[in-house]
């Protein structure tokens, strides 16, 4: 499924999140709608998160990601191993953020397939004054909402295992598994397995 993207923040309201996504992929599997699944999520706290505002701005991402999710790769997130489940959810987020995924295949990626395996501030900094200049929406953000951004970015860098520390500078290669390469391929999305740097 192909959505059409155009750049956004909602990164800073929802990061990583693999847990909250694997929630709603077994709510799917069991045949829930998007809207029953929603009401489920929200009366039962499914995410655990004690601020119920959370919820609110973490769900329209989880929802999202779970759509470009295909039954294959639901099935490895839910019974393969932790990194395949890594590796999935970074492509869901690369899959519904464009900013993100121009990121990881702009820098990440560039830095991986050029064997330098350190992302350091400016890297980041140019990254989003090249967008700003490009991008008259990227320009709008406030400078706040642009840190706040930058750390989202990093968060799921190292949640992923691309980035050794949480902290750090040290990018870490992801093993893509073969049958997760495959699929994504298949299906057309090798561009994003490029921008995992394999």
């Amino acid at each position: 499924m192909t959505i059409d993207l155009e750049y956004s923040s909602s990164l800073n309201g929802a990061s990583y999140l693999l847990f909250e996504l694997k929630q709603v992929i077994k709510l799917k599997r069991m045949g829930l709608t998007s809207s029953e699944i929603r009401a489920k999520v929200i009366e039962e706290n499914l995410f655990q998160f004690e601020n119920k505002g959370r919820i609110n701005r973490a769900l329209p991402s989880v929802m999202r990601r779970a759509e470009v999710i295909d039954k294959s790769l639901a099935d490895l997130l839910l019974e393969g191993s932790i990194e395949m489940a890594k590796v999935i959810n970074l492509y869901a987020i690369m899959k519904t953020d464009l900013l993100f995924f121009e990121f990881m295949n702009e820098v990440i990626g560039e830095k991986l397939h050029n064997n330098d395996l350190l992302i350091e501030k400016k890297d980041i900094n140019v990254f989003f004054t090249t967008k700003a200049e490009q991008s008259e929406k990227v320009a709008s953000w406030s400078a706040i909402n642009t840190e706040k951004l930058k750390r989202a970015f990093m968060q799921v860098l190292f949640e992923s295992g691309l980035l050794k520390k949480r902290r750090g500078e040290e990018l870490s290669r992801l093993i893509v598994d073969e049958q997760i390469k495959d699929h994504l391929i298949r299906i057309g999305d090798a561009k994003y397995v490029q921008a995992m740097g394999e």
